[in-house]
């Protein structure tokens, strides 16, 4: 099976990485972007059937390790 998990900053935590994507496009030439917000996307695979199964598993990874869920939030899709 293959999860795909989404991270990205809650609102209102300060993104510096986003303001610098935000400045940049505008450098190139893209006026009008705002609000830029970056993440994190992680690909990984599961061995077993159980799609139940796996995304407990995935979200209990997110949990301890994948994501700081003090600053981020985090979704997974398992297929």
């Amino acid at each position: 099976m293959k999860a795909r998990i989404t991270i990205t900053l809650k609102n209102g935590v300060l993104d510096p990485q986003g303001k610098a994507i935000e400045g940049a496009l505008s450098s190139l030439g893209f006026p009008g972007v705002s609000n830029v917000r970056q993440g994190k996307y992680i690909e990984l695979d599961i061995e077993g059937g159980d799609a139940q199964a796996a995304e407990a598993a995935v979200n209990d990874m997110c949990d301890k390790l994948l994501a700081n869920t003090v600053i981020e939030n985090y979704s997974v899709k398992v297929s």
